[in-house]
């Protein structure tokens, strides 16, 4: 039985692994996106994005 949990185990980690990578490489980019997008309505909009705090 350990056996099995054991190779489970070691095929589930990479995949894991690639898994987290993939959704981190994700994130940057919809928050890049979002920046941008921040950013261009701003200046349609004539904000002064740098006196706002944005959290």
């Amino acid at each position: 039985m350990t056996d099995n949990t054991d190779r489970d185990t070691i095929r589930r980690n990479p995949l894991l692994e690639a898994a987290h990578e993939e959704l981190m490489k994700f994130e940057r980019a919809e928050n890049e996106f979002r920046k941008k997008d921040r950013q261009e309505r701003a200046a349609e909009l004539h904000l002064p994005l740098n006196e706002i705090k944005i959290h």
